[in-house]
């Protein structure tokens, strides 16, 4: 198994002394795990922060044996974990991808519209620019997964666009969180949803 493509970090686990299992979505190749040695040095700890795009090599013997992985680092998204808004907003959908997606299964629509969520969120100065974009990343997520909700059950702004008041934002993000706690976050995947209790009590102190 030999795979050299462009990738979105998602999740690290430590592991060992000096090693990390990392990972990360792909277009072509969908969620990618692998062990990247020297993980928490100095050196490489900064490439794998989530949300951080890179240019990783995974190779392996056989199909079945954890690749080791090399990254390069492409760009970085470290000074967004300054902010609290934007450090919560990454951590939830970084986790909430890595946590639902199945590995080696491509999904090219939801890949570009996580790198258009994190995207987002680094170009906009306010979290009212990405916050619509992160509940619509949710409903997307769902539906790939064949969890779509009827339209008839959405908000208008979750169906049509354009501006959007806090009160339809958080009723969107309601919507959506219900969803993935009912259909994907289920069993020991629901400590996922730890993050995102924090980013919308967030969300709603900056409001308040």
């Amino acid at each position: 198994m030999h795979l050299r493509a462009e990738a979105l970090i998602l999740a690290v686990r430590q592991h060992g002394e000096h090693g990390a299992i990392v990972r990360a979505l792909t277009m072509e190749h969908g969620l990618q795990p692998g062990y990247v040695r020297g993980g928490k040095s100095r050196r490489i700890r900064p490439i794998l922060q989530p949300a951080n795009l890179v240019l990783g090599e995974w190779r392996a013997r056989t199909e079945d044996q954890l690749a080791g992985l090399t990254v390069e680092l492409i760009h970085s998204r470290a000074p967004l974990y300054a902010e609290p808004l934007p450090a919560a907003a990454l951590e939830w959908v970084t986790v909430l991808t890595a946590t639902a997606l199945p590995e080696a299964q491509p999904y090219p629509r939801l890949h570009t519209a996580l790198d258009g969520v994190i995207g987002a969120i680094e170009a906009a100065p306010a979290a009212r620019g990405w916050a619509l974009a992160l509940a619509r990343y949710e409903l997307l997520l769902l539906a790939e997964l064949g969890y779509g909700l009827e339209l008839d059950d959405l908000p208008v702004i979750l169906r049509s666009g354009g501006e959007a008041s806090w009160g339809d934002i958080l009723a969107a993000l309601s919507i959506t969180g219900e969803a993935l706690e009912a259909d994907i976050l289920t069993d020991r995947r629901a400590d996922t949803l730890a993050a995102r209790g924090r980013l919308v009590e967030r969300l709603k102190r900056a409001v308040a």
